[in-house]
Formats: C-alpha cells, sequence, structure tokens
C-alpha cells in the first residue's frame, strides 16, 4: 500500500460505508429523540422510511426515523437533500481525533452546515460517543496474517483553522481475506516513531 492512495482500498471494499451508516443513522435517531421531546403529547416514532444518500465513495442506504404527525424535518439529511459533501473525511477525521466532545461538536457543527441548540448537540453527540466507544473497544481478531500501515494527509479544522494533518491507518487482512480497519490515529506529521509507539 505504500505510495497508494489509502482511500481507494476503502472505495473498492466500502470498509468505511457500515460505520458511515451507523454514525448518521445513530445521529437521526437522536435528532428524533430531540424532536419529540420539544413536541406537543401525542406525537410518537413511527417507524422508518428508507433513503440512498450519495457520499464521495459511494451511495449508503440509511433508515429515516418517522414520527406520527409527520413534523421532523432532519437536519443532518435534509428531506429532499441526497448527498453528503464532505461526509468521508469528516467520519475519518471525527474517528482519528480521540473523540473529544469539544471536537465531535466542531465536527457536527461542520456538517449540519447550520448552527443548532446545544441540546441537540449534546444529544447527537452522546449518540455518536456511544457508537464511536463501541467500535473502539470492540474486539480484534487474534491474528491478522497481513497488516498494512499507511497515512493519509486529510484537512481539519482545529480551533477554527484549518491545518493539514496525518490520519494513521492500520488496516488488517483477515485469514479469509476480508480486511478490517484496525485503528484510526490522527497525527501532525507522518513516520515511523508513530508507528513504534503504536506496537509499543
Amino acid at each position: 500500500m505504500a505510495g497508494a492512495d489509502p482511500k481507494t482500498a476503502f472505495e473498492s471494499d466500502g470498509l468505511l460505508d457500515a460505520l458511515k451508516k451507523a454514525l448518521a443513522e445513530r445521529a437521526l435517531n437522536a435528532e428524533m429523540d430531540h424532536h419529540l421531546a420539544g413536541e406537543e403529547a401525542g406525537n410518537t416514532r413511527n417507524g422508518y422510511g428508507r433513503k440512498t444518500v450519495t457520499t464521495e465513495t459511494g451511495r449508503i442506504e440509511l433508515a429515516i426515523p418517522r414520527d406520527r404527525q409527520a413534523t421532523f424535518d432532519p437536519q443532518l439529511i435534509a428531506r429532499y437533500q441526497r448527498r453528503f459533501p464532505g461526509f468521508d473525511d469528516k467520519i475519518v477525521s471525527m474517528y482519528a481525533r480521540g473523540m473529544s466532545t469539544r471536537e465531535i461538536v466542531g465536527h457536527l457543527r461542520e456538517l449540519y452546515g447550520i448552527e443548532v441548540s446545544p441540546d441537540l448537540i449534546s444529544a447527537v453527540t452522546d449518540a455518536v460517543l456511544e457508537e464511536v466507544a463501541a467500535w473502539q473497544a470492540r474486539p480484534l481478531e487474534p491474528v491478522y496474517p497481513i497488516v498494512f500501515f499507511d497515512a493519509l494527509r486529510i484537512k481539519v479544522r482545529d480551533e477554527g483553522v484549518v491545518r493539514n494533518k496525518a490520519v494513521h491507518i492500520a488496516l488488517g487482512v483477515r485469514a479469509d481475506g476480508s480486511k478490517e480497519i484496525l485503528g484510526l490515529w490522527l497525527e501532525q506529521n507522518e513516520g515511523a516513531k508513530f508507528w513504534l509507539r503504536v506496537m509499543n
């Protein structure tokens, strides 16, 4: 994988699609909870609708929550919106940055593209943090016959300034040939010293 764009490997196998889908659906459900909490009594959930949205690497199908009174209009994916501009970089960046609440709030503001209430930010952040914590705590295989290490340069908004940072990626190949992202880390620079710290 040296010299290759890691995004290409992710495109062909859709390794990030499940993560994107899980995070987006968790955020949409948190939005619905926030919406129902502010509604008059009597409005409740009413199942899910399906919507296909386009990201930079392809399409993902999302389950969009519905309410009985049809007053829910999600901000993450507006009613007629079919595309997530910049969604991939934001998801990779969210995982790689260590997921502090302040950083996730900043990313969700970028993702929404509008100012939202602190309560909504808090509800979405809490829901996303649960998903991230589950992903970070998931059990890994005892053995990966092949592991690729690489870095991808991305632009990250950090305290109001856009900076170039390196997302270090560890990609494991299982014995059956399937691939799994083992970890993502955000650092200022690429280098062997970083990987030595990870290994130790």
